[in-house]
């Protein structure tokens, strides 16, 4: 910048348009200059802060950052930056005032917030909050107060959510199916669990259970009977619509599995069938029984009606011969009878050997059948066993996958954590050494003036001491 008697040169730089004016008198200079502090009222006055549109979503123990910038982009390092927490009592999260970060947030946000200090030359306020906790939730408002501007950025803290575990609940006689439980924890907001099968449809299921616990997380929890289908896959997913957070797990069930179960039905159904066919069979042998016995009583008085009515006909003589004759006749119908008696008799005890006969061998009959069902229900349970095995298996390994990848991402976040430190210590040093450079130029600069001055001051003294000199002479 050059300077005459009249004024001075002045440059600035606005919009990307450089503009040169050569001021002659402090009337013009004054002049730009307001103009110029116009302009950058006008153009303050057009800036917005812009934050997102949706909700940011966390889960409890992330890191995340609320996004806050100022358009068009402008230097806020010198400006007052606050970050407040709507309905809270002590609403402070975050203050940046006099080029510092100063200590006066919320006593549950000390050592979580930080700014971005690099960022803010460019008009970038976004705060970064760690280990985010689920008394996070809620609406966050950024705010510039020299140009009265905020923008509000509402934040959702999900809790920290269990992969959904299944196991083998029972087994359902009815529909020859098996019955299928899923259970999740650590939700928030309440979530809701779905059954779907292999092709991705639903399936029809009993209702949710949920529990919330004293750290007002919830647990949900479902059972579900399926049939043997194609692929015998099926998936237990837990999702929450306020978060858009998802968590699934999936269960192949053995086809083995549902022939046991299959077998089983049907060897307890001919059990069954057989025991109602030996109930039918006794009951014809008692009828068929009564039935003869029956006849007997029938025939026996019959005879005896006729005798009685003939002997009041005849005289005494004819009596005697009838009696004799009729002896003859009773002994001799007596012992057919006998004979016939003892015939049905022997058909009688012929046919309850030949019922106690078939009641043995049905008694038999499902005694083995009996046997049978034993022996399949103890292998259906062994196999019942084996699957929960290795559904505990598979489940823990999950576990153990999810564990490992939880201690991953947080060494991730600490070494993120450490990269920024790194960051902004080598910043803090460049700053430094710029400083430095800056006064040892400084420092340069005058000691290049004390020396000039010093020649000066020589100069003078050898060209006063040759005037003196000169004058004496």
């Amino acid at each position: 910048m050059q300077q005459d008697k009249w004024g001075v040169l002045v440059s600035f730089n606005y919009q990307n348009n450089k503009m040169l004016l050569s001021l002659q008198s402090p009337v013009r200079l004054l002049s730009v200059l307001v103009f110029h502090l116009l302009l950058t009222h006008l153009c303050r006055g057009q800036s917005q802060l812009v934050g997102p549109s949706q909700p940011i979503v966390a889960n409890v123990g992330d890191d995340i950052i609320l996004p806050c910038h100022l358009e068009p982009a402008e230097d806020v390092a010198a400006m007052t930056l606050e970050w407040t927490r709507l309905g809270l009592k002590l609403k402070l999260v975050n203050v940046w005032r006099d080029g510092q970060d100063l200590d006066t947030r919320s006593p549950s946000y000390r050592g979580r917030t930080f700014l971005f200090t690099d960022e803010l030359k460019k008009g970038n306020i976004s705060l970064k909050l760690s280990t985010v906790k689920l008394s996070d939730t809620g609406r966050y408002k950024c705010f510039i107060p020299e140009i009265d501007k905020e923008s509000f950025i509402e934040l959702v803290v999900a809790g920290a959510v269990s992969l959904p575990v299944i196991n083998l609940a029972g087994i359902d006689r009815d529909k020859e199916g098996v019955v299928l439980q899923c259970e999740s924890s650590g939700w928030y907001p309440e979530p809701e669990l779905l059954w779907l099968d292999g092709e991705g449809k639903l399936l029809s299921a009993g209702p949710t259970e949920t529990v919330r616990g004293p750290d007002d997380l919830y647990t949900v929890s479902s059972r579900v009977t399926v049939e043997k289908r194609h692929s015998n896959s099926f998936t237990c997913r837990v999702h929450q619509k306020d978060t858009n957070h998802t968590r699934e797990t999936h269960i192949t069930v053995p086809d083995d599995f549902f022939k046991v179960q299959s077998s089983s039905s049907g060897t307890t159904g001919l059990a069954v069938g057989l025991a109602v066919s030996c109930i039918l069979v006794i009951v014809l042998l008692v009828i068929l029984v009564l039935k003869l016995r029956q006849n007997k009583t029938k025939t026996k008085r019959s005879r005896k009606d006729t005798t009685d009515g003939g002997d009041q006909n005849v005289t005494e003589e004819e009596m005697k011969t009838l009696k004799g004759k009729k002896k003859k006749k009773s002994k001799h119908k007596l012992e057919e009878e006998q004979q016939r008696r003892e015939e049905a008799e022997n058909r009688v005890q012929v046919l309850e050997e030949e019922l106690q006969t078939k009641i043995r061998e049905l008694q038999d009959e499902q005694s083995r059948r009996k046997r049978e069902v034993q022996q399949k229900e103890k292998e259906l349970q062994d196999q019942t066993v084996k699957l929960q095995q290795e559904t505990q298996r598979k489940n823990e390994a999950l576990r153990d996958v999810e564990t490992l990848k939880t201690e991953l991402e947080n060494k991730i976040k600490q070494l993120e954590k450490h990269l920024q430190e790194e960051k902004s210590l080598k910043t803090n040093l460049q700053n430094k050494n710029t400083q430095l450079e800056k006064q040892f130029e400084e420092e340069k600069n005058r000691r290049m003036k004390l020396e000039k001055e010093v020649e000066s001051l020589k100069t003078q003294l050898q060209q006063s001491s040759w005037f003196w000199g000169a004058n004496k002479s």
